[in-house]
């Protein structure tokens, strides 16, 4: 049991970020971390000894996550009470703020594969094995997700028109 701990509790801030960008949702955010605690302390038993303890955790929480978008699509979107009311509403004035702001919505904007693909490399720091071992996808898949996440921020970051993000070909008519 002490061996559980020690390993787990060093990486719930990973976690948490990851949920965080996920699901860009505080308290959403927070539960998906307890429920995937729970269910990793509930089921250490079945842990890989050989596996890596951050890479399952992650893997349980990205699929919990997966799950929760999924019904939240069947459900439709939820609408917070502040938002409701328009409370909060404002724009930072600064550009730093509206460059994260636009970084955040390329973000949402990325298929869920390849955003999850971005986020576990460039922020959670996992190397392409792991993050293979935690999204169950050959390294090669997740190397050409990253590549491709990144095109798509980047271009959005640069202002590309819609399309070109999203990697869609522009078409024109050939007479």
């Amino acid at each position: 049991m002490n061996d559980m701990a020690q390993l787990i509790e060093p990486l719930i801030p990973a976690l948490r970020r990851y949920a965080r960008a996920l699901l860009r949702d505080r308290a959403a955010a927070d539960d998906l971390v307890q429920d995937g605690l729970e269910r990793a302390v509930g089921r250490w038993h079945q842990r890989r000894a050989d596996g890596s303890a951050r890479s399952w955790l992650f893997a349980i929480v990205h699929n919990l996550a997966v799950n929760r978008m999924r019904q939240s699509s069947r459900r439709g979107p939820h609408l917070p009470l502040e938002a409701a009311d328009g409370v909060g509403a404002g724009t930072p004035a600064q550009e730093q703020a509206w460059q994260h702001r636009d970084l955040l919505r390329a973000l949402q904007a990325l298929p869920e594969e390849q955003r999850s693909v971005v986020l576990l490399v460039s922020v959670e720091d996992l190397s392409y094995a792991e993050v293979a071992e935690a999204l169950k996808i050959p390294i090669g898949t997740v190397m050409s997700r990253l590549s491709r996440g990144r095109e798509r921020l980047r271009l959005a970051m640069e202002g590309a028109p819609a399309a070109e993000a999203a990697g869609t070909p522009h078409l024109r008519r050939v007479k």
